[in-house]
């Protein structure tokens, strides 16, 4: 392997020095609660032991800030080097600390393409065992970029257990496979609500549609999280459920996602040559 010349980019992705392990939470469509199961898990890794980073590269509609009750503008020191937030232990990053308010970015996709460029190589993130970036909706030039700059651990696909949603689903699937990311599993959104008067589940969305989808992909079912009011309100108010711990009935699902999730690229890491490993 021949070193770049000097002032020569590096052809490839590249990986982020410091940084274990990159995952990119997609959908094939919006409203399946994405970014909230990004959030979740992030924190809940970072609750469980690990030292994490949370990427928001959903720059049309960046919630991250919302859900994580934060409004501050990241510093820049040295050579023009960004310092992510730092928030309930995460290292946070997203374009809303940059452009907040209502304020839409009208961006096309060589702008975009640099932004990326720049959340992933001139953040100091420092050592993080993982860091996870909530991509926008679909399967357009935002995820292509972060695939084309850094060597992805794998992805996560969410959808509801919808036709509808499952649908788009499919497709996420499919362009991760055509672009050669490992696929960490699906994880179903919203599976069911308990009644709070009756408690039996009421499945609104339909029922089991991700796991048969799952099962038809052969990639691995991540689990079933509820539509739960109490998780709503925690991310309405910036105080993402998992903080309640792990004992709490509305972040028991939340933190057995993450636990299958640490599990699964443990998995998918065994299975790549020493030689790429030093590399990295």
């Amino acid at each position: 392997m021949h070193a770049p010349h000097p002032g020569q980019q590096p052809a490839g992705p590249q990986p982020i020095p410091g940084v274990d392990t990159i995952i990119a939470v997609g959908s094939g469509k919006g409203g399946v609660g994405k970014t909230t199961l990004s959030v979740n898990l992030a924190l809940a890794l970072s609750k469980v032991g690990h030292k994490v980073g949370l990427l928001d590269a959903d720059v049309y509609g960046p919630n991250v800030p919302l859900m994580l009750g934060a409004s501050a503008t990241p510093r820049v020191v040295g050579d023009n080097r960004i310092v992510p937030l730092d928030i309930h232990g995460l290292k946070v990053i997203s374009v809303g600390f940059l452009n907040p308010g209502d304020k839409p970015l009208i961006w096309r996709g060589p702008m975009l393409h640099s932004i990326m460029r720049q959340f992933l190589g001139s953040v100091e993130w420092g050592q993080l065992d993982y860091l996870v970036v909530d991509l926008p909706p679909g399967t357009g030039d935002v995820a292509l970029s972060l695939i084309q700059t850094v060597p992805l651990t794998g992805a996560i696909v969410v959808s509801t257990p919808s036709d509808v949603a499952l649908q788009d689903a499919r497709k996420a699937i499919e362009m991760f496979r055509q672009v050669k990311v490992d696929i960490v599993g699906l994880v179903e959104n919203m599976s069911y609500f308990v009644c709070p008067h009756c408690h039996h589940e009421i499945d609104i969305f339909s029922k089991g549609g991700g796991e048969k989808t799952a099962q038809q992909f052969g990639i691995a079912f991540l689990g079933n999280v509820e539509l739960d009011p109490d998780i709503r309100k925690a991310g309405d108010t910036g105080k993402p459920v998992v903080l309640t711990g792990e004992d709490s009935p509305p972040a028991k699902s939340l933190y057995a996602f993450a636990r299958k999730v640490a599990s699964r690229v443990k998995e998918i890491k065994s299975t790549i040559p020493e030689s790429v490993i030093q590399i990295q």
